[in-house]
């Protein structure tokens, strides 16, 4: 069937009158006359009857009428689903990030994100930095967010969202709690450490190996950041922790914060995505709308 005497057929059954049929449609009388004649004759049936000076739709007109509706409605909603991809404002967005900003940044940001543009499907998953970007290089994640600074392979373009710094934390009731020490004696308390290759324990046995120093005691070892943090607030030793991830126990006065003088730690949180080809439709705003949001550091003051 043809298309565009469709369409030509339905503007005209829609203004009950061929002539402002094409006065809407910006083409002449007998042009669009021509075309539903045409129409008729692929179909083999007739779609107008005269009416008195008018035509009205005949019964097989009423029946092509229906489809041409339907068929019509969906193409602008076709249209519009392309329009709200290309912009971002719908499609499907994959996300991958290391534990650190899955769990401390991007719930809230994709939260905030899918209010705002809620025909969007976002999808998070957690991973390590080397799975992280895998998925990235296998076309499995549009984005990935990743904490630390290993090196990254020259097919991923990297941005630093942020330096994320660390601090010293020790019991809420401890002597050292808000005071300003120097390492030697920040270093006579044991330590609750992450598990080996953790970037908190790899920063500071690599400071000490630097100055020459003793490396910490590893008084409690855990594999996971909550269970260490619990550990120093339930009394025990003190860490080395992101500030993300001590902020919330900080401000609920359950740790308190060491000053360490002269030593400052941090590790970025990074945007990663391929280097080669533009970014998908709905990447692009999300990183823009990313970028502007601010990160819960306030216990870093």
């Amino acid at each position: 069937m043809n298309l565009h005497a469709l369409r030509l057929f339905y503007t005209v059954a829609q203004a009950g009158s061929v002539t402002r049929a094409a006065e809407e449609l910006l083409i002449s009388q007998p042009a669009v006359t021509a075309q539903i004649r045409n129409l008729e004759k692929e179909l083999g049936l007739p779609l107008f009857e005269t009416q008195g000076r008018g035509i009205r739709l005949s019964a097989a007109g009423d029946v092509l009428q229906a489809y041409a509706e339907r068929l019509f409605s969906l193409e602008a909603r076709m249209e519009q689903a392309m329009a709200d991809y290309r912009t971002g404002t719908a499609g499907r967005l994959r996300l991958t990030a290391t534990s650190l900003p899955a769990g401390r940044l991007l719930p809230r940001w994709m939260a905030e994100f899918k209010t705002r543009h809620p025909a969007l499907e976002l999808v998070l998953d957690t991973a390590g930095s080397a799975e992280a970007v895998e998925r990235l290089l296998r076309h499995e994640a549009d984005i990935a967010f990743i904490g630390g600074g290993s090196p990254l392979p020259s097919e991923i373009a990297q941005e630093v969202l942020f330096e994320d710094p660390f601090l010293f934390i020790v019991p809420a009731g401890h002597p050292f709690a808000g005071a300003t020490v120097t390492m030697d004696r920040m270093l006579t308390i044991p330590f609750v450490m992450r598990e080996q290759g953790s970037s908190a324990r790899e920063m500071l046995f690599a400071y000490c190996r630097t100055k020459g120093m003793a490396p910490p005691r590893v008084g409690l070892e855990f594999n996971g950041m909550n269970e260490t943090i619990r550990a120093v607030a339930a009394g025990y030793g003190a860490a080395l922790m992101s500030t993300l991830e001590a902020v919330d126990y900080l401000m609920r006065g359950e740790v308190a914060r060491v000053d360490v003088a002269d030593v400052r730690f941090s590790h970025p949180i990074r945007i990663c995505t391929l280097a080669e080809g533009p970014l998908g439709p709905a990447a692009a705003p999300f990183l823009s709308f990313v970028r502007e949001q601010k990160p819960l550091l306030g216990a870093n003051g």
